[in-house]
């Protein structure tokens, strides 16, 4: 194991610029996972880290060095362990975990994971969500829910910084995530119903028919979706908030329709009427 303690140490440079950048991270295909949560979902998904990156207190914490056991063992991962001081630098939480791992952000495939026998997809199309927490929160739930795929507008948070991979909690590795995306032209060659989610709507959401193929379209909260997208869906629903609050905040709007869509899939439920 490699003791690093040098602010020059290329290694650590590597890092400073991977944790601060997305640009950094775009061009190097690479993203940094914090925490044991993280590190070991995505291994029971995709394999071995590049590298795991553990402090010096933390070296000596008996789950990390468990970890450490489990995905060293009969492999090739590199194991650096950093002073204290620099492993705080890249942390992207106050109180650092102690363990940090360097992968390769993964490139959506043809086909989903998730796509079941009959081959029904299961889209999200996310437009200008900024803030990470909420981005991963929406991928939180997609996931749980059982979406397919989720298509990002270039006005996004970046999916693959380590804010939105904390709130996502892992959902990234049973996800296809496609960035900069064009969610009009998605939106018109998905083989089913396209359907926005609007202020505007007169129609319920609990009065449509989920079943089936189904990509789901959110905006943010301040600026809600693009006429260009609203065209482009094949229809607009509204979710039903009896208390008079005037919108949901984006993640918990996204949560609501995926588990109506969980409920009439899974029960013999229908759409209320």
């Amino acid at each position: 194991m490699k003791f690093i303690t040098s602010r020059d140490n290329a290694f650590f440079k590597q890092l400073i610029k991977l944790a601060g950048s997305t640009k950094e991270r775009k061009a190097a295909g690479l993203t940094l996972l914090d925490g044991i949560h993280l590190i070991s979902a995505y291994h029971c998904v995709l394999g071995q880290p590049e590298s795991l990156v553990v402090s010096q207190s933390g070296n000596a914490d008996p789950e990390i060095k468990r970890l450490l056991v489990e995905q060293g063992t009969g492999s090739h991962v590199k194991v650096i362990m950093l002073s204290d001081n620099l492993f705080r630098e890249i942390s992207p939480v106050k109180t650092p975990t102690g363990i940090m791992a360097l992968v390769a952000i993964p490139s959506p495939p043809a086909m989903s994971p998730r796509e079941d026998q009959a081959g029904e997809p299961f889209y999200v199309l996310l437009e200008a969500i900024q803030d990470p927490g909420n981005l991963g929160s929406i991928l939180r739930s997609a996931a749980a829910a059982a979406a397919t795929d989720v298509y990002l507008s270039k006005g996004c948070a970046d999916a693959w910084s380590p804010k939105t991979l904390r709130a996502a909690m892992g959902a990234h590795f049973l996800l296809h995530i496609h960035e900069q995306s064009d969610l009009a032209d998605v939106a018109r060659s998905f083989n089913g119903r396209v359907i926005a989610t609007s202020l505007r709507a007169e129609t319920s959401l609990y009065r449509i028919a989920l079943r089936g193929p189904v990509a789901f379209v959110f905006g943010s909260e301040g600026m809600g979706l693009s006429d260009a997208l609203l065209q482009a869906s094949s229809e607009q629903i509204s979710i039903p908030m009896p208390g008079g609050t005037e919108s949901l905040n984006a993640a918990a709007a996204a949560a609501i329709c995926f588990f109506e869509k969980v409920r009439q899939s899974t029960t013999s439920l229908h759409p209320i009427t």
